[in-house]
């Protein structure tokens, strides 16, 4: 559930939460194309700090240009209000979802005179895999529904309607007794999971999968430059499931899972069953970076 708070950001004003409604005929509503952003607000020393703000602004932008959307704040707007709505509604940790969505008007799949809306809410959330899943790793299961075609939808966009294969995905893996979904590309390998980055850990290399099938991650950014910085072998290269399987290590990365280590992925266990030293190792400068405790990426944080 999530949790209530006093104050959400609606194009340009900040509305009580009661008060943050749509027009049930808003054209995102009825057709999904809406795009959006997860972003994490962490507590620091110095007070909380958002994690790499103008990265997830950036991508919000270019997800609303794929798509022909023209926000009518500046990048600079939506950030000002990113950081107002988390001091206003008083959080010290939370996650923020900014919203740009197609307004009420005209209807029908063709609606390029409809307003381009923006909110913005923030709320209290904990891991979204869970604590336990952070600490002891996740079974997974890999899904019957793969991730959509890159000429039937475009990657790179965080688009609402995109989220519905991830839920067909994600429902499956929860009926069968897992807790997340792994998805496939059009050509069977290793796409991402169900709203994470995959990465797997093979003789103390790491490996990912490049950005074809795969939204552009900032979790995963994060990830590939910590590994770089600690000298730890890393490349962009597709693999097969059953790579997957004979990994000594594998982890899900997302601003809402942050780093998920995977125990277990189709009932095979993934090496010794538990985190391993390269996860726990990123898992612990990661967090340590977004708590405010690692001056080499103090830069990632922006202070409220």
């Amino acid at each position: 559930m999530v949790n209530k708070t006093e104050k959400i950001w609606m194009d340009g004003e900040l509305v009580d939460w009661d008060d943050a409604k749509v027009h049930v005929l808003t054209h995102t509503l009825q057709y999904g194309l809406g795009v959006f952003e997860g972003i994490r607000c962490y507590k620091t020393p110095k007070g909380p700090a958002i994690f790499r703000l103008r990265e997830h602004v950036h991508r919000l932008f270019d997800s609303a240009y794929i798509f022909q959307m023209e926000i009518p704040f500046s990048k600079q707007d939506v950030e000002k209000a990113i950081v107002d709505c988390v001091r206003v509604n008083g959080l010290q940790e939370c996650y923020i979802r900014p919203f740009v969505y197609i307004g009420y008007g005209a209807m029908g799949l063709y609606a390029k005179g409809n307003p381009i809306n923006v909110s913005v809410s923030a709320w209290e959330w904990g891991s979204y895999l869970g604590e336990d899943g952070v600490k002891n790793g996740i079974r997974v299961k890999t899904s019957s529904f793969i991730r959509n075609h890159v000429n039937s939808n475009m990657s790179r966009g965080k688009v609402s309607g995109y989220y519905v294969n991830s839920q067909l995905a994600k429902r499956e893996a929860i009926g069968l007794g897992f807790d997340e979904a792994l998805l496939l590309d059009t050509e069977g390998y290793v796409s991402e999971g169900a709203g994470e980055n995959i990465f797997i850990v093979r003789n103390a290399s790491i490996k990912t999968t490049p950005l074809t099938s795969i939204l552009e991650g900032i979790t995963r950014d994060s990830i590939m430059k910590i590994a770089k910085d600690e000298g730890i072998q890393l490349e962009e290269r597709r693999f097969t499931r059953d790579e997957l399987y004979i990994s000594d290590e594998a982890f899900f990365s997302g601003t809402a899972a942050e780093i998920t280590p995977i125990r277990e992925v189709d009932n095979r266990t993934i090496g010794i069953g538990k985190p391993g030293k390269v996860t726990q190792q990123l898992q612990k400068i990661f967090f340590d970076t977004v708590h405010g405790l690692v001056d080499k990426y103090s830069s990632w944080l922006t202070y409220i």
